[in-house]
């Protein structure tokens, strides 16, 4: 019972901050997920650490990965006219990374290269790329809108509490057993109803996409927060942990929370920039 209530009360305070930042304002957006990118990017770097024996400086990743957020959020929601001198010491500090490895002595080059690139391309990219969804459904002489960012959020709630109200219920046929024993076509199936009824929903409070591109975009939610699931799932079952970490009691860690919006996010960018809203 006090499990329970632990995560009801840490699940709660998660979605009022969450949405809450979202609405107040862009600079409120942007504080948040820069948090949270580089939380991201630290648990990321602590797990490969303890079990992969990385070597590289994961205070340089942290600060790479923030970095890379802000770079997104000032081209897109500031519209920056020089693109390159804020993007460069980005670059910079990925050189430095790469070039430090030359002058160590432990730990395999090849790992710490792949795994500090996969730091940023895994954990830190798809938090930057809510800043180009953040853009869409502007008014004229507006930079920033809550809309799509938000959605993407909405449509994963709803896909999470469809699959398992319909896979407690009807659940038979497992999906990916070997990866997440618990997940069923069944549910797949109802959280895919769910979601992609949040999705017309959504055409009544928002006309910046017709009934079909919003239902269109949720279906493209449903099936790319399951897989980046499934592969959040995938590694931690290799590195035999249960949690990636433990900062959100009874929730685990921030990639927990936020697994299934890294293939999520990226997806919709390019679903919305296929049919011209972005």
């Amino acid at each position: 019972m006090k499990n329970f209530l632990i995560r009801t009360l840490t699940g709660a305070l998660f979605v009022v901050v969450l949405i809450g930042s979202m609405i107040y304002s862009g600079s409120s957006f942007g504080a948040l997920f820069t948090c949270i990118t580089m939380l991201a990017v630290r648990e990321f770097c602590s797990l490969v650490e303890q079990h992969k024996g990385t070597t590289f400086n994961k205070w340089l990743a942290i600060i790479g990965g923030g970095y890379l957020f802000l770079t997104f959020l000032f081209v897109y929601q500031y519209d920056a006219p020089h693109i390159l001198p804020i993007f460069a010491p980005y670059m910079a500090l990925v050189m430095y990374v790469f070039v430090d490895q030359l002058f160590r002595t432990e730990g395999s080059k090849l790992d710490n290269f792949a795994y500090f690139t996969l730091s940023q391309v895994y954990a830190a990219l798809p938090f930057a790329m809510l800043n180009i969804l953040a853009t869409g459904g502007t008014m004229p002489g507006e930079t920033y809108s809550y809309i799509l960012p938000l959605s993407i959020f909405i449509f994963i709630w709803c896909n999470d509490s469809g699959a398992f109200c319909f896979g407690c219920t009807l659940g038979r046929h497992k999906m990916f057993e070997r990866v997440s024993p618990k997940k069923t076509w069944e549910g797949f199936a109802g959280g895919a109803l769910v979601a992609v009824g949040a999705g017309v929903a959504m055409s009544y409070f928002s006309d910046i996409m017709n009934v079909w591109e919003w239902a269109g975009m949720a279906a493209v939610v449903v099936v790319t927060s399951t897989l980046g699931d499934l592969i959040e799932s995938c590694m931690k079952r290799e590195m035999q942990i249960k949690d990636s970490g433990n900062l959100l009691p009874g929730h685990g860690g921030v990639l927990d929370r936020f697994d299934s919006t890294i293939l999520a996010t990226p997806s919709v960018v390019v679903y919305l920039s296929f049919i011209g809203i972005i």
